[in-house]
């Protein structure tokens, strides 16, 4: 199987963003692909601090659009994420979107782990909790290409959320990301090949690239990984598609060598109430509480 990443350059345009994905998205599918991954926040990234105009339900325009891709393709497509309307609130989900070769959705995700930093002088201020709630479900939709794991962005600093994806049968993991410059230029990948190494998975990784409105800089450089930690492919700083096949006998040899058991003899405790070895609790501030299972740094 093909896979393909498109990496884009988002704005706060809807039609202009949605008119230059469909354009990848077809130019991926003519070229063979059957499973296409779009970044976060693909069909309008907002200014920092600013509401989001276009928030909808799941079933609204955005991902209405996607499904008529997919169906008339017949290609799988991850729409990397988009802002959920939360009934009630002024708040949104930062919310990705699995659709199947059908047109069908697979599976929805919320994003758990917000992003609330201060980079610096160089990098900026970001609160993402004021605009976002937090989702509380880990989620691996089961595919007939395995189970593929739903993350987005700053959840890659989380591996404990990849060990659940593992623990319920993931053999992709997918990370939509606008992944910041500022610290995506030493990181990025780096976690992104740890992430397959740890639980012997594909990773897909599509990521935004470059300046935004209101300044905010995506590092691109949207990466395909095997369960090896190899990079089968890697885009630059540019718009542009990125394509790797999947040979099983890579995932099969992986996983006889042994060279990294998804399995581990640390048993964590638990309370009555709260599973934290799968799950994780959102806490008032808009934080998940992993607190049994250690934080990350920035």
């Amino acid at each position: 199987m093909r896979a393909a990443v498109v990496q884009l350059t988002s704005s706060d345009d809807l039609a202009e963003n949605l008119a230059a994905a469909e354009a990848l998205v077809r130019e991926a599918a003519a070229d063979g692909a059957r499973f296409i991954a779009l970044p976060e926040m693909f069909a309008f990234l907002r200014r920092e601090g600013q509401r989001f105009p276009h928030a909808q339900p799941v079933d609204g325009e955005i991902v209405g659009r996607v499904r008529a891709w997919a169906g008339e393709l017949g290609v799988r497509i991850l729409a990397g994420s988009i802002a959920e309307s939360v009934s009630g609130s002024e708040r949104v989900h930062n919310t990705s979107v699995l659709v199947g070769a059908s047109g069908a959705i697979e599976a929805v995700y919320r994003k758990i782990h917000l992003f609330d930093v201060d980079l610096g002088a160089s990098g900026g201020v970001f609160s993402e909790s004021k605009g976002i709630a937090p989702g509380d479900e880990v989620v691996v939709a089961d595919t007939e290409i395995g189970g593929v794991g739903l993350s987005i962005c700053y959840d890659l600093r989380f591996p404990e959320l990849y060990r659940a994806h593992a623990a319920r049968g993931a053999r992709w993991l997918l990370v939509p990301s606008a992944f910041a410059r500022a610290t995506g230029k030493d990181h990025w990948e780096v976690l992104l090949r740890a992430r397959a190494i740890e639980n012997q998975c594909f990773v897909v990784a599509a990521n935004q690239v470059g300046r935004h409105p209101g300044e905010y800089e995506s590092g691109g450089r949207s990466l395909i990984v095997d369960p090896w930690g190899e990079v089968l492919a890697q885009a630059g700083l540019a718009h542009e598609i990125i394509k790797a096949l999947r040979p099983q006998r890579r995932f099969e040899w992986c996983r006889e060598k042994r060279c990294g058991s998804r399995r581990s003899s640390l048993r964590v405790r638990t309370t009555p109430t709260v599973q934290r070895t799968t799950c994780c609790n959102a806490r008032s501030n808009g934080r998940p509480d992993w607190s049994l299972l250690g934080r990350s740094a920035i």
